[in-house]
């Protein structure tokens, strides 16, 4: 097991490792991850744009990675053709779907119907922060497809982060990447992806919380629109 832990982590330490990671590319990063922790790292894949272009770069540093998506069953049925598809381009990875312990129907039961419309934070918190709970037990890091330009929440984080949240390390090797650089990777590449990306989706979660995103707008504009919300709640400190 790795020596970096979060509960041994400090400020300067922390510090000290993304100022040298800086120096290097994205795939230095994704390196010094896998060397660092290895099977201790499980990537949470959401199979957006960036999920992608770290599947991609992933595959060729550790062909059996450890990934995870976290499915509430509320997702698009073009999402679940992509996990298919990477699937099939990429055999080799641990690809897990972890579920909540709530089906729809006892969530409503207990919760009231389409409790994403009533209490978003809570749905949010019952179908993917509590999983993600369970993934985490007994790993050390995750790794992340954040990206600062994404939104105003993600501006400050650092390839290696402390997640107070998981209370784990939470690694990011697309903090600079900008939009335009992403799909570039993804077509030269040629990399399946979210046909829905195609149809003003940059950014996509779940289907009765996601639309299209008007010319102008933040990129994150879709998801929760009108909800005053902006994060599921993985990416937030509590």
């Amino acid at each position: 097991m790795s020596r970096l832990h979060y509960d041994t982590a400090t400020a300067e330490q922390l510090a000290a490792i993304n100022k040298s990671l800086a120096k290097g590319d994205t795939v230095d990063v994704i390196k010094w991850a896998y060397e660092t922790f290895a099977d201790d790292l499980v990537y949470s894949c959401s199979f957006g744009a960036e999920a992608m272009v770290l599947i991609d770069m992933i595959s060729d540093v550790k062909k059996d990675a450890r990934v995870t998506f976290l499915d509430t069953h509320l997702h698009f049925p073009e999402t679940y053709e992509l996990i298919e598809k990477v699937r099939a381009r990429y055999p080799d990875l641990q690809l897990t779907i972890k579920e909540p312990q709530l089906s729809l129907a006892e969530q409503a039961a207990e919760y009231g119907d389409e409790l994403w419309t009533t209490q978003p934070d809570l749905c949010c918190h019952l179908r993917k922060v509590q999983p993600m709970e369970s993934v985490l037990k007994g790993t050390v890091a995750w790794m992340s497809g954040l990206r600062r330009e994404q939104s105003a929440t993600r501006a400050d984080v650092q390839f290696v982060n402390r997640d107070e949240k998981f209370q784990s390390l939470k690694i990011c090797p697309l903090i600079h990447w900008k939009a335009d650089e992403v799909w570039q990777y993804i077509r030269v590449f040629e990399l399946p992806y979210n046909a829905l990306h195609d149809q003003s989706y940059p950014s996509i979660g779940c289907a009765p919380c996601t639309r299209p995103v008007k010319a102008g707008e933040d990129e994150r504009a879709g998801r929760w629109a009108h909800l005053g919300k902006t994060e599921c709640g993985l990416h937030l400190a509590k």
